[in-house]
């Protein structure tokens, strides 16, 4: 089970054996909403996309992640363990 504090509402869970990773079965209805707009500035399709919005952190975390538990600071992408050796 996750606990949170009730002041910040963090994740205070010591180790992440009691952390619950939501599943598909936790997630409820998705809605797709289609914008009736044309952006040729962006691909010659006129696609729009907001996916990426929502993840560009994630390269980050794990790099600090990574360097709190080793020690090692690495700056490139991929991250792969000849880097950290």
């Amino acid at each position: 089970m996750t606990a949170y504090d009730p002041r910040l509402g963090r994740i205070v869970n010591n180790n992440l054996a009691e952390y619950h990773v939501p599943t598909n079965a936790d997630i409820g209805a998705i809605d797709v909403a289609w914008v009736e707009e044309d952006d040729l500035h962006v691909s010659p399709m006129g696609a729009k996309g907001i996916g990426e919005i929502g993840i560009t952190g994630s390269a980050a975390a794990i790099a600090n992640a990574i360097y709190h538990a080793t020690g090692k600071r690495v700056r490139d992408l991929p991250i792969t363990p000849d880097k950290l050796l």
